[in-house]
């Protein structure tokens, strides 16, 4: 076990650790958000560092349980409303013409964004040109998104979210009673199966793993994700997003991420989506 000057290991040196022994490489992660998972781990299991390397180099399953403490991520039905209201206002109305319209999660956790953004589309009346891949490096995480049953949902005001969208007046439920059947009693909402259609769900590192499809793409929604990784890494994968876009395909950030430098003379900012730029792409 290798220790700083100080005799003493440190947080780097344990993701130094996890990419040897595992299929993962957290190294360009941001410092402040993972350690503080990697901490909770520790507490959770009453783990020095070194005894948590030890347990890592050991124990796969071990593994995979660090990973998905890593990795998580918290998601909503139509968080940020405003964004979801211009997109369905103001972006995605000028995919009507497309024969196809090819979407990709990055990142779509447990997948309540992925549900969202077909309802847009079925309200619009586009639902059946959609193809939608989702994709996450947590298994528990993508096997809550295929089944669509989301616990404590409605007190977070999900359908309250849902109707400023399109403008219902609060405590009207028809329109969300299209798409989800509602348990009051447990709190909870269960997606229809004709919004599960035509989704594939796959399991997918980011930041280590090619795309898993070779398609071209009309939107990408990648929101709350960048925030986790460096400078460095977050290039990298903008800059994956813009080789997979086609010219004027739509990226979607978190409220809290954006792009800069080089990257803001290849995407025009719309609101709060980027439109690649320059390039033409045959679409195939």
């Amino acid at each position: 076990m290798r220790l700083n000057s100080c005799g003493v290991m440190t947080y780097k040196e344990y993701l130094q650790v996890l990419k040897e022994h595992s299929p993962y490489d957290f190294l360009d992660y941001s410092d402040n958000s993972i350690f503080r998972r990697i901490e909770k781990v520790m507490r959770d299991h009453e783990l020095t560092l070194e005894e948590l390397c030890e347990k890592t180099r050991k124990e796969k399953t071990f593994v995979e349980e660090v990973v998905e403490a890593i990795t998580v991520n918290t998601t909503e039905l139509f968080r940020d409303p405003a964004v979801w209201k211009y997109l369905f206002e103001k972006n995605l109305p000028s995919l009507n013409n497309n024969s196809f319209i090819n979407i990709w999660h990055a990142g779509c956790s447990t997948g309540q964004e992925v549900y969202s953004l077909l309802i847009l589309f079925n309200e619009l009346g586009l639902l059946d040109k959609v193809r939608v891949f989702a994709t996450d490096i947590s298994h528990k995480a993508l096997e809550i998104a295929r089944k669509g049953v989301y616990q404590n949902q409605i007190d977070r005001g999900c359908i309250d979210n849902f109707n400023s969208v399109f403008d219902i007046p609060s405590g009207d439920n028809t329109t969300f009673l299209k798409y989800f059947e509602v348990d009051e009693k447990h709190d909870r909402i269960i997606v229809k199966p004709f919004l599960k259609e035509n989704i594939k769900f796959i399991r997918h590192d980011l930041v280590k793993n090619e795309v898993p499809f070779y398609n071209k793409i009309d939107v990408i929604f990648c929101r709350n994700v960048l925030i986790y990784f460096n400078v460095k890494l977050q290039n990298r994968i903008v800059q994956r997003f813009y080789d997979g876009l086609y010219n004027n395909g739509m990226l979607v950030l978190g409220a809290h991420e954006g792009l800069s430098g080089f990257f803001k003379t290849k995407f025009d900012r719309h609101g709060p989506i980027y439109k690649k730029s320059n390039v033409f792409h045959l679409r195939y």
